[in-house]
């Protein structure tokens, strides 16, 4: 009798490295592997794929998913300003939707029964995996190996790996548990998991030492068109271009580098390091420019949904109704984001210096103290008077109140 199939999300790390030899001795079950193209740049795909191969899967398919992810994924975050607990850019949790989205139709495609991961038990990803495997198909069983084996710790899952002759990225020396995509990358795990331990110069791959970056500051100038950049300094790009043309030129400079403790959906708080110097400059000019072009209190507004977006996309609910009614209201708002920001990167910092837009709500002759001012200052008194009354009614209540 044929064993099922259960197609495995493998990246080549150290957790689906394991889990091929563990899905087919513990659970004889045939396994797919497949590896999701986000943009990674730290190993070669090609040999991901054969590797997973050599460890006994019965298919390896490496998915092109960087255009989709670019297009349907990273644009709805730039366009919210997705910043979980205000510094954090979603680097795993944005990739997480569409690898899932992929899994599910290899998993229709060659008729498997089980969809597998590797997360560990008290993470994240665990959850954005299965909810939205769910969302897609909720049919599909879902198998977690790091959950059910023996092996609780990384190191007994490096000795278990090379007992069976499974080459790992990760030694007892050098622990440390990477992710990355276009987006940026997430480091973790090592003396990391210490928050007093200054994390160690060598995790880092796309940032420069802000000590050693470059003595002169270098301005850039990104151009926006509904709420998308489309030019870096005169020069027309798209999304995916200006993605990876910034994470070079701001990573040179020292600036992207976050050092967090995070609030993880399942309760625990951690250490986590990242690197989204890109992001984290697409996400500051387009700020800016929204302060520039959208009227105050669709601004505010849009402030307290982005949070919402950022805490619900972080909680695995990429495919939830309400994310999406999110997005439809954040798209509405897109339309005047159009125009050019001007940033300042040096040392670590990035600050902006300049804005500008044909569709900017700043009206210079109202703003200004000088000879050009056209604000009616007339106006202003009997706005105060009107603006106040409520406050002024209620007063004088409380002022009879404490005389009786």
């Amino acid at each position: 009798m044929a064993a099922e199939k259960a197609v495995l999300a493998y990246s080549g790390g150290l957790d689906t490295s394991v889990c091929i030899k563990w899905l087919i001795k513990e659970k004889n079950l045939d396994v797919i592997a497949v590896i999701g193209d986000v943009g990674q740049t730290r190993k070669s795909l090609d040999f991901v794929r054969q590797k997973a191969l050599d460890s006994g899967a019965i298919e390896s398919i490496v998915i092109d998913m960087r255009e989709e992810f670019v297009s349907e994924y990273l644009s709805k975050a730039l366009f919210a300003n997705a910043l979980y607990e205000n510094k954090y850019p979603l680097v795993s949790a944005l990739s997480r939707p569409v690898i899932v989205k992929h899994l599910v139709a290899v998993t229709e495609q060659f008729g498997a029964k089980y969809i597998a991961h590797g997360c560990t038990g008290k993470g994240n990803d665990q959850v954005r995996f299965e909810v939205g495997v769910r969302a897609l198909n909720p049919d599909i069983k879902i198998i977690a190996p790091v959950r059910e084996w023996d092996l609780v710790t990384r190191d007994l899952e490096i000795a278990w790996a090379e007992e069976h002759g499974i080459p790992v990225p990760v030694s007892k020396s050098s622990p440390y548990s990477i992710d990355d995509n276009l987006w940026g990358r997430a480091i973790e795990c090592g003396v990391i998991e210490d928050p007093w331990v200054e994390p160690p110069a060598d995790i880092y791959e796309m940032t420069s030492d802000p000590a050693t970056a470059p003595d002169e500051p270098l301005y850039i100038t990104i151009g926006f068109e509904s709420g998308l950049p489309v030019s870096i300094d005169g020069k027309a790009v798209g999304l995916h271009e200006a993605i990876l043309q910034l994470n070079e030129q701001v990573g040179a400079t020292g600036f992207g580098r976050i050092d967090m403790i995070e609030n993880r959906l399942i309760g625990v708080k951690s250490h986590e390091i990242y690197e989204a110097p890109g992001a984290l400059a697409l996400i500051a000019a387009h700020k800016a420019l929204e302060e520039l072009t959208l009227e105050r209190d669709v601004l505010r507004y849009k402030h307290q949904i982005e949070q919402d977006w950022a805490t619900y996309v972080y909680q695995a609910m990429w495919f939830s109704p309400l994310k999406e009614a999110f997005d439809a209201f954040i798209a509405t708002t897109q339309a005047a984001v159009t125009g050019e920001v001007r940033l300042k990167l040096y040392k670590g910092s990035c600050v902006v210096v300049g804005r500008r837009s044909e569709l900017a709500l700043y009206d210079f002759t109202l703003a200004t103290y000088g000879e050009e001012d056209s604000f009616n200052r007339d106006a202003a008194a009997g706005f105060i008077e009107l603006y106040g009354l409520p406050t002024a009614v209620w007063a004088r209540q409380q002022r009879r109140l404490k005389a009786k």
